[in-house]
């Protein structure tokens, strides 16, 4: 076990150094979604539910598509 403990220190070291990601678009994404959902609640009066279709366009674009109903 104590052959163990370098590696785990190195590993420990390498993930301290290596770059932080930049997470600006997804928690923007999420803050949109949120948003989205508090929207078609005041729209619709009430809970929603929520169908998604996605797809991948010939530009490399990643399209969902949300489609909100009341919650029955």
């Amino acid at each position: 076990m104590a052959e163990d403990k370098p590696d785990m220190t190195a590993l420990l070291k390498a993930v301290a150094d290596s770059p932080k990601r930049d997470n600006s678009a997804y928690h923007k994404a999420i803050a949109e979604a949120r948003q989205a959902f508090e929207n078609a609640e005041a729209a619709l009066g009430g809970p929603v539910e929520v169908r998604t279709k996605t797809k991948m366009k010939r530009n490399g674009k990643y399209v969902v598509k949300w489609v909100f109903e009341r919650a029955k």
